[in-house]
């Protein structure tokens, strides 16, 4: 098992809250963090039929098995388990009695907020990130990520990325998306999703995905809504102050996993990757996603944001810190050119009080710090953050 980098973090939420609640993609890693971290606790598994039916039916039997807390996989499965739960932390006001997990973050994280506000603690648990990576024995370049992707099971057990993206992806239609809305033509959502990944790093145009689907753009919403939930699509959203220019209002579209995008674009080698049109986009997004483990690795919130504006200014990632913005320019080429930092330059005349100034996350191997501009390989991203967050 690769260490995580969220544990500690977990440990000290558990040791301040009667419940903490970890949502995440499937196979992001949940479980294995959850019994490794807590072994002494009984873990219960909701996606056992005969378990779920008893916590849905008689769920005061059910928690009267478990009197002093347990890991309860995938909740959302049954929600109305929560509100006894409240009613045992209540009464027994231990910290780190329950440790919830689930997969659909909006459901859950509605479930938990209107039964267990004030009670628990929440976290995002990601697939595996470069830092994690780094501190195991895998081997791997830029090319490789971006092919292979970032969930556990590959790392762990060497298995074939392809296969485990293809199974993953035929099971999350198959089962989740079911369970959360009926869709009458698969064959149509598995193309909206293909065709998702076709667009990662550009502007969302629901109104252009749909009509290229062949549905509604109240239908692609609705299903990008799904993906959204699911951990599957992640929304860039754009950043705005009240600076005086026109902004772009549109978000960005990428996956929360590099490796599943490259599955629907039917990249099956290295080769493809260095030689597919979007392999620019594709590192873009392993960029942006690795910024977004690194916050929800130590217990933050998403701070994220692009910015666009009506001249052509743009930046490819802002992280707030605060009252501060951080602008980062992400480059997939391994070699520095100068017009790398065109849109460095021109952020900041527009914001020009940034107390940790400007990067450029690239896919080459040197860092530099230069006079505006700290230049960091993409797989050394963690080094750059923790100068940021840390006011190193």
């Amino acid at each position: 098992m690769i260490e995580r980098t969220i544990t500690p973090v977990l440990t000290e939420l558990a040791s301040q809250f009667p419940v903490v609640t970890i949502t995440g993609p499937r196979q992001s890693g949940k479980t294995t963090l959850c019994r490794a971290t807590f072994p002494q606790k009984p873990y219960i598994n909701l996606e056992q039929p005969e378990t779920r039916r008893f916590a849905i039916e008689d769920p005061k039997a059910f928690l009267s098995h478990i009197p002093d807390g347990a890991v309860i996989d995938e909740v959302q499965r049954a929600p109305e388990l929560l509100s006894y739960i409240q009613v045992l932390v209540d009464e027994k006001k231990i910290s780190g009695q329950f440790i919830l997990t689930g997969s659909q973050q909006f459901e859950v994280i509605d479930s938990v907020s209107q039964s267990l506000a004030g009670r628990t603690a929440l976290l995002k648990l990601l697939p595996l990130s470069i830092e994690e990576l780094r501190r195991s024995d895998a081997q791997f370049s830029v090319n490789t990520l971006i092919l292979n992707g970032f969930y556990p099971r590959i790392y762990d057990q060497a298995l074939n990325p392809t296969r485990v993206l293809g199974d993953y992806f035929e099971t999350y239609v198959e089962r989740d998306i079911r369970q959360l809305v009926s869709i009458k033509n698969l064959g149509l959502f598995e193309k909206f999703v293909r065709l998702c990944a076709g667009r990662v790093g550009q502007l969302l145009n629901l109104q252009s995905l749909g009509n290229d689907v062949g549905i509604s753009h109240t239908t692609a919403r609705e299903w990008l809504t799904l993906l959204e939930a699911s951990y599957i699509v992640f929304q860039l959203r754009p950043w705005s102050r009240n600076i005086s220019k026109r902004l772009i209002k549109t978000p960005k579209l990428y996956f929360y996993d590099v490796g599943l995008a490259s599955y629907l674009l039917g990249l099956e080698e290295e080769r493809h990757v260095v030689r597919d049109p979007l392999r620019g986009n594709l590192f873009e997004n392993l960029a942006v996603i690795e910024a977004l483990k690194y916050r929800y690795n130590r217990g933050g919130k998403n701070n994220q944001f692009f910015y666009r504006d009506s001249n052509d200014t743009e930046v490819d990632l802002l992280l707030e810190t605060g009252p501060d913005i951080f602008p980062i320019e992400i480059k997939s080429a391994e070699t520095i050119a100068p017009d790398f930092f065109k849109g460095l330059t021109a952020f900041s005349r527009i914001v020009p009080a940034m107390p940790h100034g400007t990067a450029l996350v690239y896919g080459g191997s040197e860092q530099q710090n230069r006079s505006q501009t700290q230049v960091w390989p993409v797989l050394r991203m963690h080094e750059m953050l923790d100068a940021v967050y840390n006011h190193r």
